[in-house]
């Protein structure tokens, strides 16, 4: 292979959901907007393919915007917190209205399995409304909830206006006996994905 060839990014090409991954990474941390061939060139796709994974994303709820000069990802910046909690499927209900009825939102659920790896799928749960089409689409569906194949172990991360609300989300769901310890394999950087 040329040598020109094996450095460029394509010779390490990302997946779908790494590559928008780093699409998101990349506009929060630019200071102005990011041009479609600019993404491209740097996840190692066409402007095109930039294009549908932009599209994606914003079926994923987020909010980017197309100016003539590019993206930018119209986010207000919000406190997070990765919680780990372990509850019976009785206690979906409880636990997602405990922490939406107290301004947090619940982004996506993850587990941990030890065999089949990290699993996760995003959520964006705001209210209680968004509790019940979840809850229904898991009565109604032949699918189980996440957190079965971990016998009741799973991960959030819940975003809010301010520390202060993630802290008191924390003792509530403590409180309701829903919270689970972190061992100490899970605080690693690389074990949990983070979506900031």
């Amino acid at each position: 292979m040329d040598k020109k060839v094996a450095d460029s990014p394509m010779a390490t090409a990302l997946t779908g959901s790494q590559r928008r991954k780093r699409i998101l990474t990349m506009m929060r941390q630019s200071s102005r907007p990011l041009s479609g061939g600019a993404l491209g060139r740097d996840t190692g796709v066409s402007r095109q393919v930039v294009v549908q994974d932009i599209a994606l994303l914003r079926t994923e709820g987020y909010p980017i915007i197309a100016t003539a000069r590019g993206y930018i990802l119209n986010e207000t910046k919000k406190a997070v917190r990765l919680f780990k909690v372990c509850h019976t499927t009785e206690q979906i209900s409880e636990e997602l209205e405990t922490i939406v009825d107290l301004g947090g939102s619940v982004e996506d659920v993850m587990v941990n399995h030890r065999a089949y790896g990290k699993m996760s799928a995003p959520l964006r749960i705001r209210n209680r409304r968004d509790v019940a089409v979840l809850l229904e689409n898991l009565k109604t569906g032949k699918s189980t909830p996440l957190m079965n194949v971990t016998a009741g172990y799973h991960f959030h991360h819940v975003t809010a206006d301010s520390q202060e609300i993630l802290d008191e989300i924390e003792e509530h769901l403590r409180q309701k006996h829903l919270l689970a310890e972190f061992l100490p394999y899970e605080l690693e950087e690389e074990s949990i994905p983070d979506i900031k």
